[in-house]
């Protein structure tokens, strides 16, 4: 049952691309059915973020193209059309794959600490589905082990810069004063969690929180002194805005070229500073062709990033030895679930022997003779049957001079122990 890791990413995709292969929340469940129902797929967990969108799949030999064709079909994509985008990772390389995504060492952020809490999500997501076997479950398992060694033992996350804390950043640079900014973030999740805790502490003039959900954003709000506007009042409230921060899992753009064009009019033409790190994208990309408009999506973060990245890069490869020991020993485990067990065959014949003799205990018994008689019979005979094959093999051994043999069944029968406690006592 071959592993299949399957996907793009910020590396190998433009956002444009990325948006068209995401899954949200909402169509995970369904998407996750349909691609387990697939001929040949027999274990399925799709990740999806703003920076990759990965298959991760167990299949039937012969069925290895299988989540790639599901995918093109899934989201009604020409055949071919993202092949040079794509990568593809098979049993042992999946594995490290995965464990690499989790601790953060395929992040465009070297180390950030969210993606864990996505593949957690995404883990739960096909769990809820039932697109999950012991094997894959297994590996997620080790995966969350992984990601929580490196993070003690390296240190990978050690001054992390998330990509919420680069927006900000990046807003400062243009804002040299945040404490006279107004800054409207979109959205509820954790990237805008982190941009909020961020702004409070650079401690902006206004933040104004928007989101489809009011309570959501409410809560987000009053942790951070901030005020909540639901989603479709943010036409009016956009020319309040210095800087514009958007992460929604909406499919559609939740801010328009004509939404932003009103706003800088009523500004009377003062800049307006827009990130957009949400994929599929919240901002419509035309708006960032308007004066005074200042749009930055969620790629043109990546030299702010880069800078950080080599900071980190001794920890990296400390991470990378840890990841290469642990892939090891899971694809040992998986190795063994196909192997036959000797285990059960040498259970299942003793257990045959038992039940054989057994009955010819108990119809000892019933034909008259005493208890004792039936129970010697039992001991005798069951005793006999169960050593006869070993003594005959360790004979034939010994004769043949197989010390390695007998070794072995010094060690299995734990003879050897009992000699050496003798010979110390």
């Amino acid at each position: 049952m071959p592993l299949i890791a399957l996907g793009l990413n910020h590396l190998t995709a433009p956002v444009g691309l990325r948006e068209q292969v995401a899954f949200d929340a909402a169509d995970a469940d369904a998407a996750l059915r349909e691609l387990r129902s697939e001929p040949g797929v027999e274990e399925a967990m799709i990740l999806s973020t703003c920076n990759r969108t990965e298959l991760y799949v167990s299949v039937a030999a012969g069925a290895e193209d299988a989540p790639q064709h599901w995918l093109y079909r899934h989201r009604h994509l020409t055949p071919g059309k993202l092949d040079e985008f794509l990568y593809r990772h098979d049993e042992d390389a999946a594995v490290r794959h995965m464990f690499r995504v989790a601790t953060g060492l395929d992040s465009m952020v070297l180390g950030e600490p969210q993606i864990l809490g996505q593949v957690k999500d995404a883990y739960q997501q096909a769990r809820d589905a039932q697109s999950l076997g012991a094997p894959m479950d297994r590996l997620l398992q080790h995966t969350f082990a992984v990601a929580k060694r490196v993070r003690t033992d390296t240190r990978i996350g050690a001054h992390t810069v998330s990509v919420a804390f680069t927006a900000v950043r990046l807003a400062e640079q243009v804002f040299t004063d945040l404490e006279q900014a107004c800054v409207l973030l979109i959205g509820a999740g954790d990237t805008i969690e982190l941009a909020a805790r961020h702004l409070a502490d650079k401690r902006v003039r206004r933040l104004i929180v928007a989101n489809r959900t009011l309570e959501n954003a409410q809560e987000l709000a009053g942790r951070h002194g901030g005020y909540a506007i639901a989603l479709h009042d943010l036409p009016q409230h956009l020319a309040e805005a210095d800087i514009v921060i958007a992460s929604t899992a909406a499919r559609e753009p939740v801010v328009t070229r004509a939404m932003v064009e009103k706003a800088i009019a009523t500004r009377r033409r003062r800049p307006m500073f827009m990130v957009d790190i949400a994929v599929p994208r919240d901002i419509e990309p035309a708006a960032g062709e308007l004066n005074d408009v200042y749009l930055y999506g969620i790629d043109d973060l990546r030299q702010v990033i880069d800078d950080n990245r080599r900071l980190r890069e001794a920890a990296s490869r400390e991470a990378d030895a840890i990841i290469d020991l642990q892939v090891e020993r899971y694809m040992a485990w998986r190795r063994a679930l196909g192997l036959h067990n000797p285990v059960v065959d040498l259970r299942q014949h003793a257990e045959r022997y038992r039940d054989e003799v057994l009955a010819k205990a108990q119809a000892m018994l019933a034909r008259g003779k005493s208890p004792d008689e039936a129970l010697a019979f039992l001991a005798n005979t069951l005793t006999n049957k169960l050593l006869h094959h070993p003594s005959a093999r360790l004979r034939e051994a010994a004769l043949a001079g197989d010390l390695d043999l007998l070794h072995a069944a010094g060690r299995l029968y734990g003879t050897d122990e009992t000699a050496q406690d003798e010979r110390e006592a």
